[in-house]
């Protein structure tokens, strides 16, 4: 391993500014899952290792029924996965971060660790994307706010400044008569990349009709996708089998999957269409 400084800020604003003039290039560490790894096998050769478990308020996990919920750059996909709050309101995310790795991964990595890994295979990015999450980014400037959707560019691409770090994520509160959903596939039962991960949130209004919805694909494209002509196939209309039938096709349709070792982009395409329906079908489930 290549030899590195290594720093423990006590403030957002000391981290920022060893990012702008300590050496580079400058790596933040968290949880440490994705660096550590990459540091050994030289993936990945930092000149500066910022550790940010010191500064305050890092660790926040809060929940407001009005406001929603907070998750702080240190809150593990464990806490996520296990915690009361996200199993009653955020039942997608809490399902994204079970599927997530081992169980030993989980209680080291971070929710804005995945996030920040940008990939477009992610567990939690489409569950985040379709709750509607927005990111909390201090950078030189102050702090910004970007929403999850808007955040990734490309493989391992963000719109994240060298020396910003995300500090927290806001995840609105759920509306009355809200059903969420995600379902993952992959070669594997555990410990798999996803072939395909679909999330869906969907709110009908007391007539029962689609009042809102977000369906999210993942591994099919370069970055989470948004099916929003699946999700315009459903807005405005009271579910039905044949309308999720056709909303399944739709994603299918958008979707743009390329063929890799985990499935041909027609087999790939294919599962979005079943994934999709069956997670339209579960979320309807829940409300």
């Amino acid at each position: 391993m290549k030899h590195f400084e290594y720093s423990e800020p006590a403030s957002l604003d000391e981290a920022v500014a060893l990012l702008r003039a300590g050496p580079a290039p400058a790596s933040l560490i968290a949880g440490g899952t994705d660096l550590m790894v990459q540091m050994k096998e030289h993936v990945r050769q930092p000149a500066h290792v910022i550790n940010i478990k010191k500064i305050p308020g890092m660790d926040d996990f809060a929940y407001d029924p009005r406001e929603g919920l907070l998750l702080g750059a240190l809150v593990t996909t464990r806490q996520v996965e296990t915690s009361p709050v996200t199993l009653r309101h955020y039942a997608s995310l809490a399902r994204a971060a079970t599927d997530f790795a081992s169980i030993q991964v989980r209680h080291r990595a971070t929710v804005v660790g995945n996030v920040c890994r940008a990939s477009p295979s992610a567990d939690t990015l489409p569950a985040l994307i379709a709750d509607g999450a927005v990111l909390r980014i201090h950078g030189p400037s102050g702090q910004r706010r970007c929403a999850v959707q808007d955040f990734c560019t490309g493989p391992g691409r963000t719109v994240l400044a060298a020396d910003e770090i995300v500090t927290h994520i806001e995840i609105p509160a759920p509306p009355p008569r809200t059903g969420k959903a995600y379902i993952k596939h992959g070669r594997r039962a555990q410990m798999e990349l996803a072939t395909v991960g679909v999330a869906v949130r969907i709110t009908l209004d007391e007539h029962g009709i689609t009042q809102d919805l977000a369906i999210v694909l993942a591994a099919v494209a370069p970055t989470p996708l948004r099916a929003a002509k699946a999700e315009a196939v459903l807005r405005g209309h009271r579910p039905t089998a044949e309308g999720l039938a056709q909303a399944a096709q739709a994603a299918c349709d958008e979707a743009r999957p390329i063929g890799d070792v985990r499935g041909s982009a027609a087999y790939r395409r294919d599962m979005v269409r079943v994934l999709t329906r069956r997670a339209l079908e579960q979320a309807l489930g829940e409300i």
